[in-house]
C-alpha cells in the first residue's frame, strides 16, 4: 500500500498539492459559518432523570425554567413610581417579543419579594427564550442590544443561562483565532531550532495549515448532519495542528536520515513512507481509538469531540502522507534552503556519534542502574499525583467565565443579593399524580429535611413541616421563585403533580445532598413515582454520566490499546508496560490539575476563579487526549526500538540506539505540541486554561521522564523476555501486525532480523 502511495505521490506531486490547496480553500470558505452551526453548552445529560423531570414539567404544566434574566437597577429603589413604571414597561415589551415566553417580573408578579434584592435597589425580570442552547443564543444576540444599558431611568444588565452559554460560544470562537495566531510563530521558531533551515521548518507548518483548514470544513459538514459542541472546534483544530507537526517532524527526520545515508530524494521518500509513514498511520489510528473512548459518555461536549477527533486524527495522517512527500518531491535539493543554523554533522560522523549522543548516554546510564531509576521515577510521579486523591468534580457555572462577562456579573449579583436558595430550587414531579392529602403529607415530610428551607405546592407553602400559606389570589406572588415560574395546576387530562423544594442557605453541596435524599426516599416516602430535577439535579446527573461510564470506557480503551501495541511491537508484555507507564505519567498531570485549579494555587497567575472543584469533563477529556498523545509517542519510540532490535538482536543496544535515533525528534515534537496546547491559556474560560496546563505537562512528562528513564529501565529489567511472543500469537502478528519496510535491505542486500525472544 505504501509503495503504491509513494508512486502516486511521486508521479503526480504537483497535482496532489493543487488538490490539497483546493480542499483547504473549500474547507476555509465553508467554515466561515461554522460557529453559527455548532452548539453551545453540552455539559448536561438530557436523557437523565433531571431531563425527564424538565420534560414532564413542560408537558403537564407548561413550565420551562427561565434562561433569560434582566437585572434592573434603580438607584432610588425598585418601588419608586418611576422605577415601577419602567420595570413594568420593560417586562411588557419583553413579553411581546417573538420566541419569548413565561415573562415574570417583580412588578408584574404582585410584589414577589424573592425577585427583589435585599437592599431594594435591584429587581429581576425572568423569561424563557425558545429553542435549544444555540437557537436561544442567536435570539438573545438579537434581543440584547434593545434591553441592555440605561432604559427610562433604570440600568439593565442581561444574564441567565442563555447568556452564559452564548458567551462561552463567543469566547470559544475568539480563542481559536487567538490561539492559532500565537502558536504558529512560536512553533516556527521551535522548528527552525530543530531543523536549522527555514524551508525545512516551514514544511510541518504548511502541512498543519492545510490540515486545520480541511478540518474546519469537515467540522462544518459534520455540524450539518449532527450536533457538534463549540468546544470541539477549539480542541480539534489545535489537536490537528499539533498532530500534523508531530507527524511531519517524524517524516522529515527520517527523510533526512536517508538522504545522509546517500540515497537520492525519490528513494528517500519511498523509504520514509515505508517506515515513518507506517508509524504515522498507526499512530493516527491509536489517537483515534483513544478519542473514540469519549463516545461512551452521553454529554454532547465529549461525544462531539470523540467523533470529530477521530475524523481529524485520520485526516491529519492522510494529509501528512500525501502533502508532505509531495512537497519534498517538488523541493528536491532546495529542501535545506534558508539555513540559519550551522550544518549538522555528515552522515558518517552522525552514525559514529550515535553511541555518544545524549539520549544514548542517558539510556545506557539508566539501564546500568534500572532498579534505582525505576524506583525513584515512580515515587516522584506518585508524589506529584497525591493531590489527585482529593479530586472533586463539579459542574459548569458562571465562575468559569472572566469577571468581565455580563452573564457572570448578573449571576454573582443574584447569588449575593437575592435568596440564593431559590436559584437552586429542586423540582419534584409526580407524573402519576397524588391526592391532595397525599401531596400535602409528602410536602410536609420533605420540609422537615434539614437541608430544606421550604416546600411549595399547589396546596400551599410548607416550612419545617408546617403549612404557612394557603393558595389564593396572591398564590403567584407567594410562589414566584428566583429562576422558576409560578406553580400552576396541571393541564387538562393530566393528573400529574409537582413540588418545589427550596434548599436552606448554604453551598451547592446542600442542594445536591437534598436531591440524593429525595431520590432515595430518605427525605420522605413519595406517594407515587417521582422525577427530580432542578440545577442541583442537573449537576449531579452530569457528573454521574461521567463516573458511571468511566469504568466501561477505561476497560474498552485499555483493551484496544493492548491490541494495537501488540500489533506494533509483536510483544505480549510490552503493551502492558507501555500502558502502565502512560497511566503513571498521567497521575502527576492530574495531581497538578487539582493543586493548581481545584485548590486555586494558579488562580492569581492565570487569572481565574477557583471554585473548589473541577468541571467533570476536564479530567475525562484531558485523560483521553493526553493518553492518546502518550501512546502516540510510544508508537514513535517503540517502532524505532523494534526496528533496531530486529536488525541487531540485542535488546539493550536496541533501546539505547532507538532512543538516540528518535529521542531528539520526540522531544522536539513534544515541545512543538506543548506550544500548541499552551495556546489554551489565552482562553478566558477557566476549564480551557486547565487544558492549557494539563496537556503540555502530560506531553512533556511523557516525552522526557517516561521515555528517558522509566521505559529504558523497564525494558532493561525485562530483557529479552519483554519481546516474548508465543507461536500462536506470532502467526497473528505475522499476518496483521505492523511491519516496516527495511531500508537497510535496499542498501546492503539484506539485514539480519532477530528472532523474537522466547521465555524458557
Amino acid at each position: 500500500m505504501f509503495a503504491r502511495l509513494s508512486a502516486l505521490v511521486l508521479g503526480h506531486r504537483r497535482a496532489v498539492l493543487w488538490v490539497a490547496v483546493l480542499l483547504a480553500l473549500i474547507g476555509g470558505a465553508s467554515s466561515a459559518t461554522l460557529f453559527d452551526d455548532v452548539k453551545g453548552g453540552g455539559f448536561t445529560n438530557p436523557g437523565a432523570e433531571s431531563g425527564q423531570a424538565a420534560d414532564a414539567l413542560a408537558e403537564h404544566f407548561g413550565q420551562t425554567d427561565p434562561n433569560l434574566v434582566l437585572l434592573v437597577h434603580a438607584p432610588d429603589g425598585v418601588d419608586d413610581p418611576a422605577a415601577q413604571a419602567a420595570g413594568t414597561a420593560l417586562a411588557e415589551r419583553l413579553a411581546g417579543e417573538d420566541g419569548v415566553s413565561g415573562v415574570l417580573s417583580y412588578w408584574t408578579a404582585g410584589g414577589a419579594d424573592q425577585l427583589r434584592s435585599a437592599d431594594g435597589e435591584r429587581a429581576l425580570v425572568l423569561a424563557t427564550v425558545a429553542g435549544d442552547e444555540t437557537e436561544a443564543g442567536h435570539r438573545l444576540t438579537e434581543l440584547r442590544p434593545g434591553y441592555e444599558g440605561e432604559r427610562d431611568g433604570v440600568d439593565v444588565a442581561v444574564g441567565g443561562t442563555a447568556m452564559i452559554n452564548n458567551e462561552v460560544s463567543e469566547l470559544s470562537e475568539r480563542d481559536v483565532i487567538k490561539g492559532e495566531t500565537i502558536a504558529f510563530p512560536i512553533m516556527l521558531v521551535v522548528l527552525v531550532l530543530v531543523f536549522g533551515s527555514l524551508v525545512a521548518a516551514s514544511l510541518p507548518l504548511a502541512t498543519g495549515l492545510i490540515t486545520i483548514l480541511v478540518s474546519m470544513g469537515l467540522l462544518w459538514a459534520m455540524a450539518q448532519l449532527t450536533d457538534v459542541s463549540v468546544l470541539a472546534v477549539n480542541v480539534v483544530t489545535l489537536l490537528g495542528l499539533g498532530l500534523a507537526v508531530d507527524y511531519s517532524l517524524l517524516m522529515v527526520n527520517r527523510y533526512r536520515e536517508e538522504l545522509r545515508a546517500g540515497r537520492d530524494s525519490a528513494t528517500a521518500i519511498r523509504v520514509m513512507m515505508g517506515s515513518a509513514g507506517r508509524t504515522v498511520l498507526f499512530s493516527a489510528i491509536t489517537v483515534a481509538v483513544t478519542l473514540a473512548g469519549l463516545a461512551w459518555f452521553p454529554l454532547l461536549a465529549l461525544r462531539s469531540i470523540a467523533y470529530s477527533g477521530i475524523a481529524v486524527a485520520v485526516l491529519t495522517a492522510l494529509t501528512t502522507l500525501t502533502v508532505l512527500p509531495a512537497l519534498l518531491a517538488v523541493l528536491g535539493p532546495r529542501f535545506e534552503a534558508g539555513r540559519v543554523l550551522r550544518r549538522r554533522r555528515a552522515a558518517a560522523q552522525e552514525d559514529s556519534a550515535a553511541e555518544n549522543g545524549f539520549w544514548h548516554r542517558l539510556a545506557s546510564l539508566v539501564m546500568r542502574r534500572p532498579i534505582p531509576f525505576a524506583t525513584l521515577g515512580t515515587l516522584f510521579l506518585l508524589l506529584l499525583g497525591l493531590p489527585f486523591l482529593s479530586l472533586n468534580m463539579g459542574s459548569l457555572d458562571e465562575r468559569a467565565l472572566p469577571t468581565s462577562s455580563a452573564g457572570r456579573q448578573v449571576a454573582e449579583v443574584m447569588r449575593a443579593e437575592f435568596d440564593s436558595g431559590e436559584s437552586t430550587a429542586v423540582r419534584v414531579v409526580l407524573p402519576e399524580g397524588a391526592s391532595e392529602q397525599e401531596l400535602a403529607a409528602y410536602a410536609t415530610g420533605l420540609s422537615a429535611h434539614p437541608d430544606a428551607a421550604r416546600v411549595d405546592a399547589a396546596t400551599g407553602s410548607y416550612a419545617r413541616g408546617t403549612q404557612v400559606a394557603q393558595p389564593g389570589p396572591q398564590h403567584a406572588a407567594l410562589t414566584a421563585r428566583l429562576g422558576h415560574p409560578p406553580l400552576e395546576e396541571p393541564g387538562e387530562g393530566s393528573d400529574a403533580a409537582t413540588l418545589t423544594v427550596v434548599p436552606a442557605p448554604g453551598d451547592q453541596g446542600r442542594a445536591e445532598q437534598l436531591v440524593r435524599d429525595i431520590r432515595s426516599g430518605a427525605a420522605a416516602e413519595p406517594p407515587s413515582p417521582i422525577l427530580v430535577g432542578g440545577p442541583a439535579a442537573v449537576a449531579l446527573d452530569g457528573i454521574s454520566a461521567i463516573t458511571d461510564r468511566l469504568p466501561v470506557a477505561a476497560l474498552t480503551l485499555g483493551g484496544a490499546m493492548v491490541v494495537l501495541l501488540f500489533l506494533l511491537t509483536g510483544s505480549v508484555l510490552l503493551p502492558f508496560v507501555a500502558m502502565l507507564l502512560s497511566a503513571l505519567g498521567l497521575t502527576a498531570t492530574f495531581g497538578a490539575l487539582v493543586w493548581g485549579f481545584q485548590d486555586g494555587h494558579l488562580a492569581g497567575l492565570l487569572g481565574f476563579t477557583a471554585t473548589g472543584s473541577i468541571n467533570g469533563t476536564v479530567p475525562v477529556l484531558l485523560f483521553a487526549v493526553a493518553f492518546g498523545l502518550g501512546m502516540d509517542y510510544q508508537v514513535f519510540l517503540l517502532s524505532r526500538i523494534r526496528e533496531e532490535y530486529e536488525r541487531s538482536g540485542d535488546p539493550t543496544a536496541a533501546v539505547a540506539l532507538g532512543l538516540e535515533r528518535i529521542g531528539r525528534i520526540v522531544t522536539a515534537a513534544a515541545t512543538a505540541l506543548s506550544v500548541v496546547f499552551l495556546a489554551f491559556l489565552v482562553s478566558d474560560i477557566s476549564f480551557m486554561k486547565a487544558m492549557g496546563i494539563g496537556l503540555p505537562l502530560a506531553v512533556l512528562m511523557d516525552a522526557t521522564l517516561i521515555r528517558g528513564a522509566l521505559l529504558p529501565a523497564a525494558m532493561r529489567l525485562g530483557g529479552r523476555a519483554i519481546w516474548w511472543l508465543p507461536a500462536p500469537l506470532r502467526r497473528v502478528h505475522d499476518r496483521f501486525g505492523l511491519h516496516d519496510a527495511d531500508p537497510h535491505e535496499d542498501a546492503a542486500g539484506g539485514a539480519r532480523r532477530a528472532e523474537p525472544a522466547r521465555l524458557p
